[in-house]
């Protein structure tokens, strides 16, 4: 067996289903607030598109994409960020942004060099840390902290460490905290990578799941050594598509293509055609965030009822909870999970989770209301066995 593969700790959310598969045999109700993967139905418009768009002949897709989707991608990205990107030369589109998160520093470290560190915030996306370890580079996480809003301070950390590193990670709004990040971090934080010819690896997935003022590209900000990763799961309810794009600079994603050939991560040409038709439309876009804000409004009365400090949640679908005193996060999870309600314990998204859980607002808005009043009496039975 490859021998980091052999190191790693199972992928967390592994965890989850094999906690949620107990539950089930169990024959409990399950309220999933788990895994990132919402409940609600994918727009029907898209689902003909794909439905419509499935050949009798199936031959492979190309890695570039189609050139029809690679538009669709441009024409959004000029309406939603004000930024024109070629579609020849500076958008790929990919299997869901995993897959290319994943891949990136296997194209971009070279284990040779003495510039390998790949630096990320820490609550985090575990992708960040693996893609780095297959790669061969030095991962380099960052303590997030709450009284810093979550914001990776690369103003905090030795020009030494900066010298070495070679991709720096954010992802804002970001996953696990809902954290944004204002125009004025990611000016400062553009301006440090250029310093020290580091890669800007954006992480935009959540940019769409909006509460307030719309979140920010960093392509709004510059464009040398930046790249965005962006995806249709959670803006368009299209987690079992895969599909997404890449885009930046088009020196890098020249090169980002050239490799992604080896990979064979070319998204069928249906699927394709289904995620032209979503980049198209924004209607379904704001029906999905009013729901999402429907659930948050119910899950901020509960927390605050209850007395739990959270960030307050201004983008994404998650909420990110201090536990209750005296106990750890994983602790507080597996509590939850006797009364069928499954969350993620902080230390699922590495060392500075602890002390913290998510909620995802994956199940219906009824199915919220059901388990507030479940979590409630759970959240009782706890304080008293402390007492």
């Amino acid at each position: 067996m490859n021998k980091i593969l052999k190191a790693m700790k199972p992928y967390p959310m592994d965890e989850l289903i094999k906690a949620k598969e107990n539950l089930k045999k169990q024959g409990k109700k399950i309220y999933d607030f788990g895994t990132g993967d919402p409940k609600e139905p994918t727009a029907p418009f898209i689902r003909e598109a794909v439905k419509n768009a499935i050949p009798e002949v199936s031959q492979y897709p190309t890695v570039k994409g189609r050139k029809d989707l690679r538009e669709a991608v441009s024409s959004w990205f000029d309406k939603r960020f004000g930024v024109k990107l070629n579609p020849e030369t500076e958008i790929i589109p990919s299997a869901g942004s995993k897959e290319a998160i994943f891949h990136f520093p296997l194209v971009f470290i070279e284990e040779e060099s003495y510039k390998k560190r790949v630096i990320y915030g820490t609550p985090a996306y575990p992708v960040y840390e693996r893609g780095t370890l297959f790669a061969g580079g030095i991962p380099n996480p960052v303590t997030l902290k709450f009284e810093n809003n979550f914001l990776l301070r690369l103003d905090k950390i030795s020009p030494s460490i900066l010298e070495e590193t070679r991709i720096v990670w954010i992802n804002y709004p970001h996953n696990p905290t809902g954290a944004v990040a204002p125009k004025s971090y990611l000016e400062d934080i553009y301006e440090i990578c250029k310093e020290y010819d580091i890669i800007l690896c954006s992480d935009e997935c959540y940019t769409e799941i909006y509460f307030e003022e719309k979140p920010l590209s960093a392509l709004q900000i510059g464009r040398e050594n930046v790249v965005v990763f962006h995806s249709l799961s959670k803006r368009s309810g299209m987690t079992g598509y895969r599909s997404g794009f890449v885009a930046g600079d088009e020196k890098i994603i020249k090169e980002y293509l050239r490799f992604r050939s080896s990979f064979g991560v070319g998204s069928p040409e249906f699927v394709q055609i289904g995620a032209r038709e979503a980049w198209k439309d924004e209607k379904h876009v704001r029906e999905r965030r009013e729901t999402f804000r429907k659930k948050k409004e119910i899950f901020e009365e509960f927390f605050k009822n209850e007395g739990f400090k959270f960030l307050d949640v201004k983008a994404t679908f998650y909420f990110w909870v201090k536990v209750p005193e005296g106990i750890s996060s994983k602790d507080y999870a597996l509590h939850l999970l006797k009364y069928g309600i499954v969350v993620s314990p902080g230390e699922f998204f590495g060392k500075g989770g602890e002390g913290f859980f998510r909620i995802a607002l994956v199940p219906s808005v009824e199915e919220c209301k059901e388990a507030v009043k479940v979590w409630k009496e759970a959240h009782k039975t706890l304080i008293r066995s402390k007492n």
